[in-house]
This record gives C-alpha cells, sequence and structure tokens, in this order.
C-alpha cells in the first residue's frame, strides 16, 4: 500500500513543520508539499495530486473559507481536514455544507490529525465531539423553523461582529480595527472569518455588500 499523501496548508511555518516532523514518524502518512496560502493551494493543486489536505481557516491573500468550495469544485475526490483554533457551531456546520470532511482545532495532537487522516482517506468523514455537536445543533435548529423560514433568516450579528464589520466598510485596517476594540489582529482576523461564513460572504467585498444590503452602517450598536 502507498502512503496517504498529504498537503498542509498553513501560514504559520512552525506548525507546519511541527506537523510535517510529527506525521514523518507513520509509514502510512507523508506529507507531499506545503502551502501557505489559499491561492498558493490552488496553483499547487494543478502539479501534485494529494489525497488529504490539512487546510487552516485563516490564511492571507486567500483562507480556507474561499479555497474549500475551489478545491471542491476541481478536486472533488481531495479530502479536506479543516485547521482552526474556532470552535464555532455554525461555522463547522456551514464547512461541513461546503464539503470539508471533517473539522479539527489547532491544539489537537498529532495522533488526532493522524486518526482524521486515515479516517477521511478511508470512510470519507471523520466526526469528533466538534463535529458531532455542530451537526446536531443545526440539526435541532432546522426542526425549530420551517425550510422557507429558514432561507429567509438574517445572519445573527452579536454587538462586536456588527462593530468590526462597520469598522470594515469605513476602510480600516485590521491593525486599526484590533487597536480600536482591545483585541489582537489574529482575533479580529477570526471574527472576520466567522463573519463571512454567517452572511455566506466569500470576500472582504462581499461583507461590505452584506453590511450595504441590510442597512448595518446606520445601526446603532
Amino acid at each position: 500500500m502507498e502512503p496517504i499523501k498529504v498537503l498542509i496548508a498553513d501560514d504559520h511555518v512552525l506548525y507546519r513543520a511541527g506537523v510535517k516532523t510529527a506525521l514523518s514518524s507513520k509509514s502510512d502518512v507523508k506529507v507531499i508539499a506545503e502551502a501557505d496560502n489559499g491561492m498558493h493551494l490552488l496553483t499547487m493543486l494543478k502539479a501534485v495530486q494529494p489525497d488529504v489536505i490539512l487546510l487552516d481557516i485563516q490564511m492571507p491573500v486567500m483562507d480556507g473559507i474561499t479555497a474549500l468550495p475551489e478545491i471542491k469544485k476541481n478536486w472533488p475526490d481531495v479530502k479536506v481536514i479543516m485547521l482552526t483554533m474556532l470552535e464555532d457551531h455554525s461555522m463547522i456546520t456551514k464547512l461541513m455544507e461546503l464539503g470539508a470532511n471533517s473539522y479539527l482545532s489547532k491544539t489537537s495532537d498529532i495522533e488526532v490529525i493522524y486518526e482524521a487522516i486515515k479516517t477521511c482517506f478511508e470512510q470519507d468523514y471523520f466526526f469528533n465531539a466538534l463535529t458531532n455537536k455542530a451537526l446536531l445543533t443545526n440539526l435541532k435548529q432546522r426542526n425549530q423553523v420551517t425550510p422557507q423560514k429558514l432561507v429567509q433568516q438574517e445572519a445573527q450579528l452579536n454587538d462586536k461582529e456588527m462593530l468590526i464589520l462597520k469598522l470594515m466598510c469605513e476602510e480600516k485596517t485590521t491593525k486599526e480595527i484590533a487597536d480600536m476594540v482591545d483585541l489582537s489582529p489574529r482575533t479580529v482576523e477570526a471574527i472576520r472569518d466567522k463573519l463571512k461564513v454567517k452572511t455566506g460572504a466569500k470576500s472582504t467585498a462581499g461583507l461590505i455588500m452584506y453590511a450595504v444590503k441590510h442597512n448595518i452602517l446606520n445601526e446603532e450598536i
């Protein structure tokens, strides 16, 4: 049996190196390539054919949320395991609906990552406490509203998300927003990614269009 070919897409060099080194002890798994953003990954996939991609949600240039549908459209047989620091049920459900085969916290130890790679390769999906709880929560919500109401529901944004979206519309940089709301730039990026999932936007431009359409710029926070 040939080893399972893995591609790691993450903008943190040390994280990629750590996962690659840890997986090197597994004879049935081999890391064949690394990418540091979604655009780099999509270009790389034209030349290399992994069986499984470990895909970070938060990356510069193109994030994992935007890259996922492109991967599934052009390379439908490749299994994609999303990596993130966020444990958000709505995001997990949305990503699974977009075609993700699993969703792991970046704090997962290597044995969990290894098990996820093997299980996704052999059985398409790897379910864990995170995915199970998210899918069950989503199922309960769907049972509580009619399909038509579900379609018409607007994204439920909290005050912090609304404020960050308004500041994005004012063309503030991530650093400026972070200073203004007293958060780290990485946390602001995480909230931006969460906003994309909640609103269905694929880019910052899409988020701004959403804000204009739903009159968020005039909302009092």
